[in-house]
């Protein structure tokens, strides 16, 4: 690994809007440009919008219209960018992030267990791949498959140095007064901060940004459910450590873009620990997670 400038944006995905986004990925990009970033990270599912009522109308090829725009713009910002949208395959959707820099596209990774209402538009991916960038190797963890250990775990047995962590986390709903707005942010925070963990037992960088804003509503579900796309938002990047390297604000809901250098002496002195959970694990003795917990 090469020492690398990052960057996360938590901005908001409008529902069925990917114009528009497309254009807010490009002044981000351009932000984060004139920071000498060359990876930014953007929200699970932003180019399309999270569980948009007409997901299999916009559902697009990756590589599609949408990754062709990407590529345009990592292209001219000379950056790596990750980004989430909504994948078609065969008439299959597919909650997707892609990775694209300057010179096209690089790959994909879909999302491996959906949560609540997203079993309705997307099917659940089953491949982990690693992405070597060049100047780092990179795997992608999207939302409620962070909770599962097991995939930052694979990521890091693959060789990968940082891990992406992009979300569209709902919690909660929050009213225009600054005091509910400050508790859904600050809530959306503590939630979110709790995957330090994964930077921690596996020695990588981790990157987590989450939409950020009310992306429109949806008639399925009362204004008040926690299924609407209303995301408190917030944007973390974590040494290997599992020390912040870097937060958004804790006190209003807005778009926001934060960074740091990811510096490789920070990966070396992790994992020349005694230490080093990848080095002392015991894989002989897990072989109960290969077999099914749980009865239909």
């Amino acid at each position: 690994m090469q020492t690398v400038r990052a960057a996360a944006v938590s901005m908001n995905g409008f529902l069925g809007e990917p114009a528009l986004v497309l254009d807010s990925i490009d002044a981000w990009c351009g932000r984060a440009a004139a920071q000498q970033a060359q990876l930014v990270l953007f929200p699970e599912l932003v180019i399309h919008g999270h569980c948009t009522p007409n997901t299999w109308e916009l559902a697009e090829p990756v590589p599609g219209p949408s990754v062709r725009r990407l590529e345009e713009i990592a292209r001219r910002h000379h950056l790596v960018l990750c980004a989430g949208l909504s994948e078609k395959e065969r008439d299959i959707v597919y909650n997707t992030m892609v990775l694209v820099g300057p010179e096209g596209y690089i790959g994909k990774q879909r999302k491996l267990h959906l949560s609540r209402d997203e079993v309705f538009y997307y099917k659940g991916g089953r491949e982990i791949p690693v992405f070597d960038l060049g100047f780092c190797r990179v795997g992608i963890i999207i939302c409620y498959d962070n909770p599962f250990p097991e995939v930052a775990r694979v990521l890091a047995l693959r060789g990968a140095d940082v891990l992406l962590m992009p979300h569209a986390a709902r919690f909660k709903p929050w009213d225009d007064t600054p005091q509910s707005q400050a508790a859904a942010r600050r809530f959306s925070h503590r939630f979110l901060a709790k995957y330090a963990l994964r930077a921690r037992e596996n020695a990588c960088f981790a990157i987590l940004t989450d939409q950020t804003g009310k992306a429109g509503s949806v008639d399925l579900w009362p204004p008040e459910s926690e299924n609407q796309p209303y995301h408190a938002g917030a944007a973390l990047i974590w040494g290997p450590d599992g020390e912040p390297l870097a937060i958004t604000q804790e006190e209003e809901i807005r778009e926001e873009m934060i960074s740091a250098t990811l510096e490789p002496g920070l990966l070396a002195r992790e994992r020349a620990l005694a230490n080093y959970m990848l080095r002392t694990r015991r894989p002989e003795l897990f072989g109960e997670l290969l077999r099914d917990q749980v009865s239909a």
